[in-house]
């Protein structure tokens, strides 16, 4: 995405461009895929910028026509079960998505933390009563001065930002009283701490529509911006891996296929993640201490890898939330030793394009650090990786019976992305979904540099220099690095 995304920004700007996909199809992470009828998606389950409230909705509109995709908004941002039940023996969380609803939910589970709910809700309307600085419209790289004196009129949001960026949801839920309410504030980011202002950040972008669903799923919102693309005279070769970066003189200069044909270029840009690029396709040459630290473990950690078992189901889920985290009745270890007390349920009952009628899509996401057992077992024995993954589906599938009712005879199609399949079809890194994992303070976040010491005329765009990444996130640098390259040679930036 954030390749397709400098493309666009790149043939906006008069430059002529060429992408080389290792797929057969756009879109990296952003995709779905097809199994008898249903189709399983592997990326969004909402969307930043959805709708005008969100700064993200313009630079969306500048890569694609917003207005053309149905987008769901949620009603609930998702249930999680906990070990205790609430004062009226509810054991489920619900974690609303409007905003009133919310309040009013909370005060009713726990009114001895009537204070503290006030202050987290009053929290998520400050963040909406604020016209957003526009962070993604000048590029940090290219700021001058003149920008960054004109950020001083944010400076209320940022100091108040700056209180909620560096508490994170278990110390806040230290301050609750009420053990329910505390455990779900605890749940909130499935068991790790994180920036409270991430929660709040999400919940007023929920509250507000601007952070709903495109019907289709994520493969047809990847192929949008791939069609844009091409209208702007872009080409995309699919099916074409690329070997080496090529360089010479401490310039890029083009790259090498797997194939052993070479295309020159006066400017190369990689989306691929940043292991293979920095220390295969240049041959580890264009590094310094900060980089060898931060792929030698000493500084961020990747995300985890994860497996995704998708269930075409021949049932339909009316009254079950979208998105459900629930006890297991006894903890499960899988094959790889990852052991698990929980699971998280997508219930894909608000897409009717995604099943044939009268049926659902249901996901279940295992997160896994254990990478190398997946790959290993695929490389040297793959009639056993398809026994285990098939014992893995059917503890899954069992889960979910005990939980949900009515699966296990209704199962008409199984599908397992281990972290052997994303290394397979996107080469990341440790199997890793979604590139660095940021530090909780999300207000001193910063992107990583998109060049490289030594090697001109070359740039990185994507999650592995944008940590914590997100679709919004990895498309901005797709515009940044148009503007970067726009200034170094003298061009206006322009969107259109």
């Amino acid at each position: 995405m954030a390749g397709l995304s400098a493309g666009c920004y790149l043939q906006m700007n008069g430059y002529q461009t060429q992408i080389f996909e290792a797929h057969a199809i756009p879109g990296g992470l952003c995709t779905g895929w097809h199994r008898r009828g249903y189709t399983f998606d592997g990326c969004i389950h909402w969307l930043a910028g959805s709708g005008p409230a969100s700064p993200f909705y313009q630079m969306w509109s500048e890569l694609l026509d917003m207005s053309a995709i149905q987008f769901v908004d949620h009603d609930l941002r998702f249930d999680v079960e906990l070990e205790m039940a609430d004062r009226h023996g509810d054991h489920v969380f619900h974690l609303y998505a409007d905003l009133d609803r919310l309040e009013g939910y909370l005060k009713d589970i726990a009114p001895e933390d009537a204070g503290a709910i006030d202050e987290f809700v009053a929290s998520i309307r400050t963040l909406q009563r604020y016209e957003l600085p526009p962070l993604w419209d000048v590029a940090p790289e290219v700021r001058t001065w003149r920008h960054k004196l004109n950020m001083l009129k944010y400076l209320p949001f940022l100091l108040y930002a700056a209180k909620w960026s560096r508490i994170t949801n278990v110390q806040f839920a230290e301050r609750l009283r009420n053990p329910f309410l505390r455990a779900g504030f605890c749940r909130f980011f499935a068991d790790k701490a994180f920036s409270i202002l991430g929660m709040t950040m999400q919940l007023a972008m929920f509250d507000q529509k601007c952070a709903g669903f495109p019907i289709g799923g994520s493969l047809p919102f990847a192929r949008r911006i791939a069609e844009r693309y091409q209208a702007l005279g872009g080409t995309i070769h699919y099916r074409t891996p690329v070997r080496h970066i090529l360089t010479r003189d401490g310039c890029a200069v083009g790259i090498e296929l797997e194939n052993g044909e070479k295309q020159v270029a006066g400017t190369v840009i990689s989306a691929a993640d940043g292991h293979w690029t920095i220390l295969e396709a240049l041959g580890g040459q264009y590094v310094d201490q900060s980089i060898l630290d931060l792929y030698g473990g000493k500084t961020l950690e990747p995300f985890e890898s994860m497996i995704l078992v998708s269930l075409g189901i021949g049932r339909t889920f009316e009254t079950d939330p979208h998105l459900l985290r629930f006890r297991l009745a006894e903890p499960l270890t899988i094959a790889d030793g990852t052991r698990f007390e929980r699971m998280e349920a997508h219930i894909y009952n608000y897409d009717p394009t995604l099943a044939p009628p009268g049926k659902t899509v249901v996901t279940v996401t295992l997160y896994t650090r254990n990478h190398t057992f997946w790959s290993h077992l695929r490389d040297q024995d793959c009639d056993a990786y398809r026994i285990v993954k098939d014992e893995l589906a059917g503890q899954v599938i069992e889960q979910l019976d005990a939980r949900l009712g009515e699966i296990a005879d209704r199962v008409e199609v199984v599908d397992v992305a281990t972290p052997a399949t994303f290394v397979r079809y996107t080469h990341n890194w440790q199997g890793s979904y979604q590139g660095w994992y940021p530090s909780n303070d999300l207000l001193t976040a910063k992107p990583l540099p998109k060049t490289l010491p030594g090697l001109d005329r070359f740039y990185m765009v994507g999650q592995w220099v944008e940590p914590g990444g997100g679709l919004p996130i990895v498309a901005q640098a797709g515009r940044n690095v148009t503007q970067m390259i726009c200034k170094r040679d003298g061009k206006h930036f322009q969107t259109a």
